[in-house]
């Protein structure tokens, strides 16, 4: 979500006098983000790591001490699936008994209220379709062309033999590069939460035909781009509207759509749960700061909601590169060979930032050998909201996998999106990434390739695997952060150093 239109939404909620959900009051009348972030954190270690969940717990700055608390969670998950289980099992329980809902006169309920509140706005629907002819091939865009047949295998091979994608990947892109019947989700509805994303998949499944029910907060200018997509596609968009239009024609439609899921999740339920076709539901909501955890659990109680109500309901979710990951032993074995290939002058300049930087600053990526290895690629820049809310979607995939659902789960690579070039540090680290082997991608080329891991997920489904971690790397488009030679924070100062005059403003 922009920055503007976050704003927007609080000075919405300020005027009709209700937030939706909110932080817990705690003792001196705050509502704390990092109060809340140690004790799930630790709540959900407690059952399986007693003293990560004391570590945790003891976090005197949860701002900038998150991160080894947030590594702690995969690595005490790797016991075994039912460990990686419970820490998902119960940090869920644990954001949904903390976090709470308030209503118009100021009286908070627990979040759990919202599975069975009745709706409080009724939502009609509006059909657009588009006029264009479906596209019959999957194309990519990439550096200004268009890659497609053998074009774009040969970029499949490219970014795997450079370690920018994990093998998997580029399997599953060619798959649905040999199924182009696949791409219009025949007798599917693509529910999208924050369909507005810039890197979510609602434009390209429109153009390749498919029927898109869009959620997203109200605001002109993001339905009018949305409305816009519609016409321009091959699909069809279904629009909420919870008043009646004013006049005819897609201006009147993008100034009254829009369902807002931090105070509006049950209609929004309701409205997803009477959708005709199988129902995938997307999840791709984003919003700055403490915003963005409150919108990233009421999406998560929607899902719960409509799972009770859809028992053919799939799940769909896009993982930031940026978080901890357990890797696959290819991915150490690469890492290994990158950092013994250095050429002797990248060695002899390492050793005295290593001792300068007391031995932060060019790790190596992994423990040679280690299998699963663990890639920490946590940004401090994007602090514990951003972790937490990210890591909540984790935990949703992977206990309604095991609980029988299908569930689309991919990691996106690097992407110039605009939440990360307006951070100038960030936008400085992503320029200089190549220097280090990573690659980042523009967002037309992140939306398109996500979309073709999501068609491949609904349409050929993943087999069983015997551990979450094994689901969460398969098919993982990383852009290369799994497979540089140094461990991806110890490299990224540097990065930015290099990258900084070529930053975007």
């Amino acid at each position: 979500m922009p920055a503007r239109l976050a704003c927007d939404n609080r000075r919405m909620l300020e005027r009709e006098g209700t937030a939706g959900v909110v932080f817990p009051l705690s003792a001196d009348g705050r509502r704390s983000t990092s109060a809340v972030g140690r004790a799930v954190v630790a709540d959900a270690l407690r059952r399986v790591d007693a003293a990560g969940a004391l570590g945790a717990e003891q976090e005197t700055n949860w701002r900038s001490g998150y991160l080894v608390h947030f590594r702690r969670l995969v690595e005490a998950g790797l016991a075994s699936k039912a460990a990686a289980l419970s820490i998902a099992r119960d940090g869920l329980g644990s954001l949904h008994d903390r976090m709470r809902v308030t209503g118009p006169a100021g009286k908070e309920t627990g979040l759990d209220d919202l599975l069975s509140a009745p709706a409080q706005t009724p939502v009609a629907t509006l059909s657009v379709p588009g006029a264009a002819e479906p596209e019959t091939e999957l194309s990519l865009p990439y550096r200004g062309e268009r890659l497609r047949g053998d074009a774009l295998v040969r970029r499949l091979e490219a970014w795997v033999s450079g370690g920018i994608i994990e093998p998997s990947c580029a399997d599953a892109v060619r798959e649905v590069a040999a199924h182009p019947e696949w791409l219009r989700l025949p007798g599917r509805t693509v529910a999208a939460l924050g369909a507005g994303a810039e890197v979510g998949p609602v434009e390209v499944l429109l153009r390749w035909g498919a029927t898109v029910a869009a959620v997203n907060l109200p605001g002109a200018a993001t339905w009018a781009r949305l409305l816009d997509s519609a016409r321009r596609g091959a699909g069809t968009l279904l629009v909420p509207v919870t008043r009646e239009l004013p006049g005819d024609g897609d201006e009147a439609v993008a100034r009254q759509a829009g369902l807002d899921v931090v105070r509006e999740a049950p209609a929004a339920a309701d409205w997803l749960a009477g959708l005709e076709g199988q129902l995938a539901l997307g999840n791709y909501v984003y919003a700055d700061g403490a915003a963005n955890m409150a919108v990233c659990v009421a999406a998560d109680a929607l899902t719960v909601r409509l799972q009770a109500a859809r028992r053919d309901l799939a799940l769909a979710f896009l993982a930031t590169p940026t978080d901890v990951y357990a890797v696959p032993a290819e991915a150490v074995a690469y890492s290994a060979r990158a950092y013994a290939a250095r050429p002797r002058a990248v060695k002899l300049a390492g050793r005295p930032l290593r001792a300068l930087s007391g031995g932060r600053l060019l790790r190596r990526a992994y423990v040679p050998g280690a299998d699963p290895g663990i890639c920490d690629s946590l940004v401090t820049q994007q602090g514990p909201n951003y972790a937490l809310a990210k890591r909540l979607q984790r935990w949703r995939a992977a206990v309604a996998r095991e609980a029988g659902a299908t569930v689309s789960l991919n990691i996106a690579p690097p992407t110039r999106t605009r939440s990360v070039v307006k951070n100038r540090a960030l936008a400085a680290a992503y320029a200089g990434a190549h220097w280090f082997g990573a690659e980042v991608f523009e967002p037309a080329t992140t939306r398109t390739l996500m979309a073709a891991l999501l068609v491949h997920d609904l349409q050929a489904g993943a087999p069983a695997r015997p551990h979450p971690w094994q689901d969460e790397a398969d098919a993982a488009a990383h852009g290369g952060l799994w497979r540089i030679a140094y461990a991806p924070r110890s490299a990224l100062g540097l990065a930015a150093l290099l990258g900084y005059g070529a930053a975007r403003p």
